[in-house]
């Protein structure tokens, strides 16, 4: 996918997010974030949206902290979050394609990163909040699923932080059956090593509709399909959070 389509996505998934949000109301549980209201859900996506786009505007290179207002609830927290991620969509729309600043995954550039993280941080998020306003939840394109299920593997369970490990190796694929995308995960006692295709033997294969495998990786959904060793499928379940 382009930056462009990145960029249409989180404009979209903003707009459903804040819409499911107002819907079902600041005091509602989240089912999908247990603990969480959708005032929590607000808070949080609003200041990692703002987070952001300090990044894309004021060009900074190094990590900074992610601060979220307490005071904030209501209709006023719902303006909050609109007016946040109104400001993140107009910063990465004017970013000039040269743009450099941190990041914290691969990406062609740092414009590419930013576009392309926000908008699966957004339609993940709302989905959480569809979840709370209750109703059937808005689908992704099975495009767009893929891509987020290729960062989510082979960018943030890449990195030393990933608490996905096994004592000694052990192989999981994972398979698109809708875009005929497979990714081959290696576990050991090190971060795990993604590689794109079915390469060797697996121990266990976690299938399904590339929408259905993309909520289920990031355990907002049941896994679609199961086969081979279900234990390497729970330790997912159990230690892939981010």
């Amino acid at each position: 996918m382009e930056t462009a389509e990145f960029l249409r996505a989180l404009e979209t998934e903003g707009r459903l997010l804040a819409e499911a949000a107002e819907k079902a109301g600041t005091d509602a549980e989240v089912p999908t974030c247990p603990g969480w209201h959708v005032r929590d859900l607000l808070r949080h996506t609003g200041a990692v949206h703002r987070w952001a786009a300090s990044y894309v505007t004021e060009r900074h290179t190094g990590r900074r902290p992610l601060t979220e207002p307490s005071d904030l609830d209501g209709a006023e927290l719902v303006a909050w979050y609109r007016d946040s991620h109104r400001r993140l969509v107009g910063a990465l729309a004017a970013a000039p394609p040269g743009l450099r600043c941190w990041t914290f995954l691969p990406a062609p550039s740092p414009l590419a990163f930013w576009t392309r993280r926000q908008a699966h941080e957004t339609a993940v998020h709302r989905f959480d909040a569809e979840s709370a306003r209750g109703g059937e939840p808005t689908a992704v394109t099975p495009e767009f699923a893929t891509d987020g299920i290729d960062e989510l593997l082979r960018g943030f369970h890449a990195r030393e932080r990933s608490r996905v490990r096994t004592p000694g190796p052990r192989v999981l694929r994972v398979r698109a059956d809708d875009t005929g995308a497979v990714w081959t995960v290696r576990l050991s006692p090190e971060p795990p090593v993604t590689e794109r295709g079915a390469s060797g033997e697996a121990e266990c294969e976690l299938s399904g509709p590339a929408g259905q495998l993309y909520l289920a990786l990031w355990n907002r959904a049941p896994l679609p399909s199961v086969r081979g060793d279900r234990a390497l499928a729970e330790l997912w379940r159990e230690t892939s959070a981010i």
